[in-house]
């Protein structure tokens, strides 16, 4: 019998082996004799392209599965996903107004801070939906999370409808996800954001636990629980809106890491976040490299590639939900 400690060993093993290996694979092996030769030509396509793109991919699996394992607990649903409450169709309504209207009339930053700022609209137009009746509970926020992605996608497609050919292309392309566009000088960035995300769902992993078992009985073991559900909501909702402005929407890799990682560990979920995080990193380093690869020199769009698995895998939940009575 594995031990839960070796198991959480083992994945994050097996997630940095992915990273390490990823920059030199793709349509053309890179050495890393040449990869460390400033006069090669794979120098710059290593350092510039690969390296920078596999540490991306790491940082957007990473964020979009602790989010999914957050809202899973928050809205004790193991189909809830970062895009539960609308992150993903603000962000999406933003980059399609930059696409429509571009440079000059969007807002400043570009298509990125576009994203970010339909991402921070929808936040706060679920939170005020939400809070609006003087409560905060998981029925209320994910109503409004309904509300919200149904009047965004809308208007998504009322732009996207408006444009012409060449920016109605570009949406869709955005709306396929993809890695390609996140720089070298983001990353930074974003791994700061995917740590503070880190440390604050690791710090509430004891009252996530409870949470999951009911607002009701964490709150009689002393649980502050709109305290909890205000942290999960913000910094998950944050985290996502940051990793989805600069890839746009990767879709089932919040829902699936999560309950894979359930599978191995339990319900535990100071166990849960490092298994998550390194898996999820992991999972989308191998998803980027395929989607490179698969049909070079063309690219697959890595959202396209996360759903073809996606689907098949909420099947087999089903599937197995029914024979259990349950889907987790």
């Amino acid at each position: 019998m594995i031990s839960p400690a070796l198991r959480i060993a083992l994945v994050i093993f097996a997630a940095l082996l992915c990273l390490a290996l990823s920059p030199f694979a793709g349509p053309v092996w890179i050495s890393p004799l040449e990869a460390l030769d400033p006069a090669s030509p794979e120098y710059l396509i290593f350092w510039r392209l690969r390296l920078p793109r596999s540490l991306g991919a790491f940082i957007a699996g990473s964020g979009l599965s602790l989010c999914g394992l957050a809202f899973q607990a928050l809205f004790r649903n193991p189909l809830a996903t970062p895009f539960t409450l609308g992150i993903s169709s603000g962000a999406a309504l933003g980059a399609a107004l930059y696409s429509r209207f571009g440079p000059d009339a969007a807002f400043p930053g570009g298509g990125v801070a576009s994203g970010l700022a339909g991402c921070l609209a929808a936040m706060l137009a679920v939170y005020l939906l939400a809070s609006g009746g003087g409560g905060f509970s998981a029925g209320a926020l994910l109503l409004a999370g309904v509300i919200i992605n149904f009047f965004f996608s809308s208007m998504v497609m009322f732009v996207q409808y408006a444009s012409n050919a060449q920016d109605a292309a570009q949406i869709m392309r955005w709306l396929m996800g993809s890695l390609a566009g996140i720089s070298p000088a983001a990353l930074p960035g974003l791994a700061l954001v995917l740590c503070c995300g880190y440390w604050i769902f690791a710090k509430i992993a004891p009252e996530l636990d409870l949470l999951l078992a009911g607002e009701e009985l964490a709150a009689s073991r002393g649980v502050d629980v709109r305290r909890v559900k205000l942290l999960v909501f913000g910094a998950g909702s944050f985290l996502a809106g940051i990793i989805v402005a600069f890839s746009g929407p990767i879709g089932f890799v919040g829902m699936m890491i999560p309950q894979i990682c359930r599978l191995l560990l339990g319900q535990t979920h100071a166990r849960l976040v490092p298994a998550v995080f390194f898996m999820g990193g992991g999972f989308l380093v191998v998803c980027d490299l395929a989607a490179r690869t698969l049909l070079a020199p063309a690219e697959l769009p890595i959202g396209i590639l996360t759903s073809m698995l996606g689907a098949p895998f909420f099947l087999w939940m089903l599937y197995r939900g029914d024979s259990r009575g349950t889907l987790l």
